[in-house]
């Protein structure tokens, strides 16, 4: 089974490349089966991490920067793979 984690945040005002420079550099305890990091218009900043673990499973995640970092909260979501059923 496997977990992805998704961690996403958004730039306060000028700040975009630096959010995306310490989200860049943040390393977690463990290794994930696979990492992106992603921008978007708006400052906005998303990193996914994939797991070997159960969907409950005590994983790392990216912490939440400094709140002069950030706009607004950092959004953190937890999926779990759906196999395909050949549709």
């Amino acid at each position: 089974m496997s977990v992805a984690l998704m961690w996403e945040a958004k730039a306060a005002e000028g700040r975009g490349a630096e959010l995306l420079a310490w989200a860049r550099a943040q390393r977690l305890e463990g290794s994930p089966l696979r990492r992106e990091t992603f921008r978007a218009p708006g400052d906005r900043v998303l990193v996914i991490t994939w797991w070997n673990a159960a969907y409950d499973a005590d994983v790392p995640e990216l912490p939440a920067p400094d709140p002069e970092l950030v706009s607004r909260p950092v959004h953190r979501w937890r999926f779990e793979r759906v196999e395909d059923s050949g549709d």
